[in-house]
């Protein structure tokens, strides 16, 4: 029996990540669509969700604060979001999706199924019934308030 196979299967994990997120990013660039991954990403949570302050689109998105900072900065500078007060706390921003990022949205959202679709050819129900049970369990396993460095 292998020694510590927990090892070997974070490699694959942060492997396969690393590579779908590369892969998507190679074909965003071939395809023209003047965008990061990351920054779709930001996009389509505020597509979906509509307005968030940064905080929350964060936590969506899974990136720290001075990431998505600069990542909503380039966004307002592409004219694909702005940045408005929140108002409830003149101290908060909320983050909306302008006209023209809405659109973006909209003419990329079919092309990039087709991207991500390509990661999950060759498996079937079965396949991924498993593969989210392992992925919820994984993270259900993380929980960030219990670990001793955690806020009380």
């Amino acid at each position: 029996m292998q020694k510590e196979p927990y090892n070997r299967y974070s490699f694959l994990l942060d492997r396969t990540a690393r590579r779908v997120k590369q892969y998507a990013q190679i074909v965003f660039a071939n395809k023209g669509f003047d965008m990061t991954v990351d920054q779709w990403m930001v996009l389509k949570n505020l597509y979906e969700h509509q307005d968030l302050t940064q905080k929350e689109l964060a936590e969506r998105c899974g990136k720290d604060q001075p990431t998505l900072t600069r990542i909503v900065d380039l966004l307002i500078k592409k004219k694909l979001a702005e940045r408005k007060v929140h108002p409830n706390d003149r101290r908060s921003f909320i983050v909306h999706l302008t006209d023209l990022g809405r659109v973006k949205v909209q003419e990329l959202s079919p092309q990039i199924k087709q991207i991500r679709t390509k990661a999950w050819e060759k498996l079937n129900e079965g396949d991924f019934k498993q593969l989210e049970r392992i992925l919820n369990t994984i993270y259900n396993n993380l929980t960030l308030d219990d670990h001793p460095g955690s806020k009380e």
